[in-house]
């Protein structure tokens, strides 16, 4: 029997991101099992109304004010008259909520289930207990996540975050790690490795959460310590700015190349140019860039926080901590090992595969 499943989240394409993607790629193997999906956020920009994807996927941009970095505006009801609408136009038996941050999410569930609907809440991220803005944020999941139908979670660590900022019953939650499509991260199998030349590569959101601030005072030292390294970066934010003044600063113009925004479909022909994946995050979840740069047979440089210590075995990663010091000399070593063939990336995209 096939279910009709609204998929509601502030976080979805155009705008590049995980939660995006994990989405947009849940939503389609629903449909290849034989369910119905569409996909309920707000407006980006011009783009508003009805939209069709692949597979007939159909998705809802919802009019509405962004106010932090695109979630919307935290009420109860606003959503209300407009989510009801759809969720009988489409006649949906399971609403799934995805992202602690989203208001879409929490109010889809919340009025889905005083609508009699099955409700399912996943969570993507990790957030802490002391700030203004995680105290307010966990009060709302408290509040949504009292009467849902259960709780999905990237990690374990996420799990235990999870748990205890929403008050959940343990029971109520299960850990799902992300995945990601294997044949989509092919390695440059015609690549020939040359040990002159060490390429370190960045894909990321440039936000100070995504350690951007760690990078612009990495990138220098590495430069210094190892004239045979340049950096390969993909992304863009406010922090975009800070790393263009480093390279004027020290003149790495030939050795940091700046790429901006990448779509996610270019994510592996930028991957397979790298011999070392860089990940200085402050926080994570999870990391699926991480298992995306693993499958493209790059050995990953990252930070030992939230459930990133899961997400790979331990001989494709080298451990920092979350500051300059220790990440320089993972990176250093991690390019020690590279130049001296004493880690065999070859058989990277095989594991992550399996």
């Amino acid at each position: 029997m096939g279910y009709n499943i609204a998929m509601v989240t502030d976080f979805f394409y155009p705008q590049p991101g995980g939660v995006e993607f994990h989405v947009y790629h849940l939503s389609q193997k629903l449909i290849d099992l034989g369910h119905s999906v569409i996909i309920i956020t707000h407006n980006y920009g011009s783009r508003n109304g009805v939209r069709t994807l692949t597979n007939g996927l159909k998705v809802y941009y919802v009019p509405y004010w962004v106010v932090y970095r695109s979630s919307a505006f935290p009420t109860a009801f606003s959503c209300f008259p407009i989510l009801r609408n759809i969720f009988i136009r489409e006649n949906i038996n399971i609403i799934h909520g995805h992202g602690s941050y989203s208001t879409f999410g929490h109010e889809a569930i919340f009025h889905g289930r005083t609508m009699g609907m099955k409700t399912v809440f996943t969570d993507h991220s990790l957030f802490g207990f002391a700030d203004i803005g995680s105290i307010l944020g966990n009060k709302v999941l408290k509040f949504t996540c009292t009467d849902v139908g259960h709780v999905i979670c990237v990690s374990n660590t996420c799990k235990e975050n999870t748990v205890l900022r929403g008050s959940i019953d343990p029971v109520k939650v299960s850990v799902i790690p992300n995945a990601v499509i294997s044949k989509d991260f092919q390695p440059d199998i015609t690549k020939i490795r040359n040990k002159d030349e060490i390429t370190i590569v960045v894909i990321t959101r440039l936000f100070p959460n995504k350690g951007a601030d760690l990078l612009t005072a990495i990138i220098p030292r590495i430069c210094q310590l190892k004239p045979n390294v340049k950096f390969l970066i993909g992304g863009d934010g406010p922090k975009f700015l800070d790393l263009e003044q480093m390279r004027e600063k020290y003149f790495l113009q030939e050795r940091v190349i700046l790429i901006g925004a990448v779509k996610h479909e270019e994510v592996r022909d930028v991957m397979a140019q790298g011999d070392i994946y860089l990940h200085p995050s402050l926080t994570e979840a999870f990391g699926t860039v991480l298992v995306e740069a693993a499958s493209c047979g790059l050995y990953v440089v990252t930070t030992k926080v939230g459930g990133i210590p899961e997400v790979l075995p331990n001989e494709m990663t080298s451990f920092a901590e979350p500051e300059a010091n220790s990440l320089v000399e993972a990176a250093i070593d991690a390019i020690g090992k590279i130049e001296n063939n004493e880690i065999d990336t070859s058989k990277f995209h095989d594991r992550v595969a399996k």
